[in-house]
């Protein structure tokens, strides 16, 4: 292959997100949505003059309506382009949260937006302005054409779930109350206005109704004061809508488990606690990954006997009904038997008024020993070699001496000791050969009868 002495440059950030645009427009299904985008922002020139000419902060506040169709547009990008992207070592649960970002910050802008109209609008009350109508009539209608048009022509995905899971507006409460009404009546519209509206077509056509309400006040009386009330009333009505929609996106954003699948989640986890061989289910987490996506992780611990593919076949086979991205960590359990000998002992030797029991000094201050071996440790040297199993070489030896006459019978091996070189140092006394022990397995230690080391009779 081709050896590149000097390594590539990285893109910028315009250089990537250039590159990206460019992936997202190779599909034919986004030329759709960025042809209504270019329509969309020359629409947004026109109402913006309109706006300025007729003085009107209410068609100021429908027109940032359209601003929000032409944000609704970018995330329907965003969405296409979510399709086409895979999961990445960065990335490794996917790009689903761009869209969700997207929605969110789409909301909150809109509702930015109304809260400056309501700023605007209670300085208009100070002084109100007059207000001409040559073209407030018709930038209402084009606004409310191209919104509807828009709506209805362009399927949004991520807003189309937004607006069915997030919890209804004011503005759509007090709809569903008149349509209930209406439907009493005149059944035959129960389909059309209930269960409840779209609430981005509910708000353009409350908007403008708004607006000629605002036209029709002008032109028969000149009261002014009507177009800041309508401003007032189409942002109160932006920000109703949008506020649900934000703190749905903003749940999504901070991991939280969706309320509407909390029992649904809870009665699966019990299932899976009785599976055969499962012992206990915990640490368990679940969490809103994407628009529809719902993402988990579980411990489970089983026995020790148990098969850890099976068990995890059958967890996984269960919580995948419902949550899509699952991770399942199992492990075995971890208790321990404790184990008092591992050869049998004769019962005899369990008789404890056979031993005394001599306590044993310290050997050295608390704070010089190992806690892993129990010797003493220095900071410069490495750890003993005989550190569990003999004992160190600055002990003194323990003779236990017992008057009671005893047999040998008692089940012990009388053979050499391991390591009697080694235990040699330091056990033996001065000026004596090696003799073998009966009760110790040490060398140089006196015998159970006749006499001792010195050739002094035992008394």
């Amino acid at each position: 292959g081709t050896i590149h002495l000097f390594r590539k440059s990285q893109r910028s950030f315009v250089g990537k997100l250039t590159h990206e645009f460019r992936l997202v427009a190779a599909d034919r299904r986004s030329w759709k949505i960025l042809l209504f985008g270019a329509i969309n922002l020359i629409c947004i020139g026109f109402l913006l003059m309109w706006c300025s000419s007729t003085n009107s902060i209410a068609l100021t506040a429908y027109t940032y309506l359209t601003i929000f169709d032409l944000f609704s547009l970018v995330t329907c990008l965003i969405s296409y382009w979510v399709m086409m992207k895979k999961p990445s070592p960065v990335y490794s649960f996917g790009f689903e949260r761009f869209e969700v970002l997207a929605v969110f910050a789409s909301t909150v802008l809109a509702q930015l937006g109304a809260l400056f109209i309501l700023k605007e609008s209670a300085e208009r009350f100070l002084e109100q302005p007059e207000i001409h109508t040559g073209r407030l009539l018709v930038g209402t209608f084009v606004a409310l054409f191209f919104n509807l048009f828009t709506m209805l022509s362009v399927k949004n995905k991520p807003f189309a779930y937004v607006s069915e899971a997030a919890s209804t507006s004011w503005l759509q409460e007090h709809v569903a109350d008149l349509s209930r009404s209406i439907c009493g009546i005149i059944p035959g519209l129960s389909s059309i206005f209930l269960p409840r509206m779209n609430p981005f077509v509910l708000i353009d056509i409350a908007g403008a109704l708004a607006l000629c309400i605002t036209y029709m006040l002008i032109e028969i009386n000149n009261y002014f004061a009507v177009d800041t009330a309508s401003a007032i009333a189409i942002a109160l009505m932006t920000f109703g809508t949008m506020y649900p929609m934000s703190v749905y996106s903003g749940k999504v954003l901070l991991q939280t488990t969706p309320p509407h699948v909390i029992g649904q989640l809870d009665k699966l986890l019990r299932e899976v606690s009785t599976l055969d061989g499962v012992l206990e289910v915990r640490n368990e987490h679940f969490w809103t990954l994407g628009f529809g996506t719902l993402a988990g992780s579980v411990h489970v611990r089983i026995r020790r006997d148990a098969n850890e593919q099976m068990v995890l076949a059958h967890v996984t086979n269960r919580l995948y009904t419902l949550v899509s991205t699952l991770t399942v960590q199992i492990f075995k359990d971890d208790w321990i038997r404790p184990t008092l000998s591992a050869v049998p002992i004769a019962n005899n030797i369990l008789n404890l008024s056979d031993h005394h029991v001599i306590p044993m000094p310290s050997l050295k201050a608390a704070d010089n020993l190992n806690p892993a071996t129990s010797t003493p440790a220095k900071p410069s040297s490495p750890p003993p070699e005989f550190s569990f199993n003999t004992p160190g070489k600055n002990v003194n030896p323990v003779i236990l001496l017992n008057t009671q006459t005893r047999p040998y019978g008692l089940g012990f091996n009388h053979g050499s000791a391991p390591y009697s070189s080694v235990l040699g140092q330091g056990f033996g006394i001065p000026g004596t050969g090696a003799t073998q022990g009966f009760r110790t397995g040490f060398t140089n230690i006196p015998s159970r009868y006749g006499t001792n080391a010195h050739g002094q009779p035992r008394p």
